[in-house]
């Protein structure tokens, strides 16, 4: 019964997975709402030497208030120098579904994929971006700040746990002081989770990027990370370059 369930829940993701695909691709074909490619490269960790040591992030808005937000994380061997030999990734593939025009809303649908077999997930939820909400607009413009939780609510994969989480994203820009500086970020919160004994019951994995702009599209970059899941190495530092594309 077991594994008759799983394989109607993933026929189940699947289906729904190719049903929104069809209402973003309707109408419009265009991209109406510009988007990104972010490649960062990290030759420098502090602790965690099999830590990421390349991202590529990517964005998009999609007609009919679709958008998309994806990365792909490489991590370097261990006992290896970075970027020597990368032999593990986790990835992330976000569809967002603005409610209505003027809501701050989104229904989400997630796709997580990575190393190793049978560890692969599929969340359903919900994203409220704080920066958009009416009565605190005023406030993030004040300073500069966009921030956004969503409620991964209802998650699909190889566990019996019955698993959610709180995602937040982030992002400062400090005009006062320099338009070539920014910070941002993310704080993945999971509860629920069926882990051994040794983990922390709720574990966080959070990154938080400084970035200034050198030259054209071209940012130095630093990293506070922090990955409860990294038993003994829970905090890492990392240094690197990034390159944006924007349009």
């Amino acid at each position: 019964m077991g594994r008759q369930w799983m394989i109607f829940k993933r026929y189940f993701v699947l289906g729904c997975v190719a049903f929104l695909s069809v209402l973003a691709s309707a109408g419009e074909v265009k991209n109406s709402g510009g988007g990104m490619l972010d490649f960062n490269f990290y030759p420098y960790l502090s602790k965690a030497e099999n830590d990421s040591v390349f991202s590529l992030n990517m964005a998009s808005g999609l007609p009919n208030r679709f958008s998309y937000f994806g990365f792909i994380n490489f991590y370097n061997q261990q006992n290896e120098n970075e970027l020597q030999d990368t032999v593990n990734f986790y990835s992330e593939l976000n569809l967002r579904w603005k409610v209505a025009e003027t809501s701050p809303l989104d229904l989400t649908l997630q796709q997580v994929m990575r190393s190793s077999e049978d560890n692969d997930r599929t969340r359903l939820g919900v994203r409220w971006r704080l920066n958009n909400t009416s009565h605190l607009e005023q406030f993030f413009q004040r300073i500069h700040a966009k921030w956004s939780i969503n409620l991964h609510a209802v998650q699909f994969d190889d566990t019996d746990a019955n698993e959610w989480q709180l995602e937040h994203a982030y992002s400062f820009s400090f005009p006062a002081i320099s338009k070539r500086l920014y910070v941002a970020g993310f704080i993945d919160h999971t509860f629920n989770e069926d882990l051994p004994p040794t983990f922390p019951s709720n574990p966080i994995v959070s990154e938080t990027q400084v970035g200034w702009r050198i030259v054209e599209n071209f940012y130095a970059i630093y990293e506070y990370r922090i990955n409860q899941y990294r038993i003994d190495s829970e905090v890492n530092h990392a240094v690197g370059v990034e390159y944006k594309m924007k349009w």
